[in-house]
């Protein structure tokens, strides 16, 4: 029935796929792992464990988790790392070197039973909640565990979920562990028909391993590149959706005339939309600098970054030209944000003036940056009230308020400091979900290995 529902939807949605396929070139690469769950065989011996992230910023959190699973497990086991979009796989490709990578399969039952009969994995562990019914009954039937981990539900999910939970409560009851990041979700779990012995509270994994050092490296990369003086006050406005842009953009160019010394970096959420808001700044008239345009490194620079040179796919001068307004910067690569924020002592947090929920304002805060976002943040509303209990952050109720906003604290720098330093101070006692989501993991390789299982004895056999 599931494989019929799933056959349906690929039909219904064929034209738009193909589409996006032939226009941004998504969704072309690992046709054979996603429909035939042709995953490749690992040549290692050792036990393998599936881990699985959807997209990006799940790639983000899983090389935390991953880290300290090598630390623990003293390497006995090999890593598999799959993904589902484009953009996750060719950051996983980067950040799990040592490891297998590939594709997720589509919940097809002879996908999922192809893909585990391949990798015949000790354990599979699901960042977030990637619950598929197929998938999860696959791996119940032959006696693999699966853990998520870093577990959350977002009020929207949790409405959803509640219509179908005769399809929810038993893909719930099939897993080994749910490590929830917060009280509220696990609570919401169990509603929903996981067993309470299943489901632990260990905190967000978000907040570990998190830059706060705005000296670090990549930061410093940027900051050369971009040609960021100590002087500079830089705004962020990242992971943003339309029309954020252009909202932070319209109150740059209103206070830029007043605090010159302000700069402008628009990081848009998805990489589709890199050209549409470099065109908004280029139709407003404005320099533009474009961190694709540029070398990866500070060594290859033919200019140091007070100097005014001609970069490609730029409007106009590098930064620190002398004449007309400062650039605004496009961060239009993959991977950079986390350390572009480091740049950042005014840090709009974008998808929150949208219907997305909201993204992570948790690097921002790490490094000690004055966070706003918009009212729209049910992605992340343990986060917000955190922020908030703390006096760490700005929510903005509307879209209006951004420039007086940002005004304030232009006018009140020991505010702006204030909210940074109490930012940063949440961030640091918040941390440890790593740990102890890796050593729940590493019970369940512990107790697999004492009793063995069906799926060891018909690899013996």
């Amino acid at each position: 029935m599931l494989n019929a529902v799933y056959a349906g939807l690929l039909a219904l949605l064929g034209p738009i796929l193909i589409w996006r396929a032939v226009r941004h070139g998504r969704y072309r690469r690992g046709l054979r792992q996603k429909f035939a769950g042709a995953l490749p065989i690992p040549a290692d011996h050792r036990p393998a464990v599936w881990f699985h992230a959807v997209s990006v910023g799940e790639v983000i959190q899983l090389r935390k988790i991953v880290a300290e699973f090598r630390t623990q497990a003293a390497d006995q086991y090999q890593i598999i790392v799959t993904t589902s979009t484009d953009t996750g796989f060719d950051l996983a490709r980067q950040h799990f070197p040592e490891s297998t990578v590939t594709w997720f399969p589509l919940d097809f039952s002879w996908a999922v039973s192809r893909a585990l009969h391949r990798l015949q994995p000790a354990l599979v562990v699901l960042m977030e909640l990637e619950l598929w019914p197929n998938f999860i009954s696959a791996c119940s039937r032959q006696s693999i565990p699966v853990a998520v981990v870093n577990g959350r539900i977002s009020d929207r999910s949790f409405r959803g979920y509640s219509r179908i939970r005769r399809i929810t409560a038993p893909m719930l009851r099939r897993t080994r562990l749910i490590a929830a990041q917060t009280p509220q979700y696990a609570e919401r779990l169990i509603a929903l028909g996981a067993p309470h012995s299943q489901v632990h509270v260990t905190g967000s994994v978000k907040f570990d391993g998190v830059v706060t050092d705005r000296r670090h490296p990549a930061t410093q990369v940027l900051r050369e590149l971009f040609g960021i003086r100590d002087t500079d006050i830089v705004f962020i406005a990242g992971s943003t959706q339309s029309p954020e842009e252009e909202l932070a953009l319209c109150a740059w160019q209103r206070l830029q005339r007043r605090w010159p010394a302000l700069r402008l970096i628009l990081v848009p959420r998805h990489r589709e939309r890199f050209e549409e808001v470099a065109h908004l700044v280029q139709d407003a008239g404005l320099p533009l600098i474009r961190r694709s345009m540029l070398p990866p490194g500070p060594s290859d620079r033919q200019n140091s970054p007070g100097e005014s040179r001609e970069t490609p796919g730029s409007a106009a001068p590098a930064a620190g030209a002398t004449s007309g307004p400062e650039p605004v910067i496009l961060l239009d690569t993959i991977g950079e944000l986390g350390a572009c924020w480091g740049l950042a002592e005014i840090a709009f947090v974008g998808g929150s003036f949208g219907s997305r929920g909201g993204q992570n304002m948790i690097e921002p805060a790490a490094y000690g940056a004055a966070v706003l976002f918009g009212p729209h943040t049910s992605n992340f509303r343990d986060v917000v009230a955190t922020l908030q209990d703390a006096a760490a952050c700005l929510p903005l109720a509307q879209p209006e308020d951004l420039l007086p906003a940002l005004e304030h604290l232009l006018t009140d720098p020991g505010r702006r400091q204030t909210l940074g330093r109490n930012a940063q101070q949440i961030v640091l006692t918040q941390q440890g979900a790593t740990s102890r989501t890796v050593s729940l993991l590493t019970n369940i390789l512990d107790h697999r290995n004492s009793t063995g299982s069906s799926s060891d004895r018909f690899r013996i056999l």
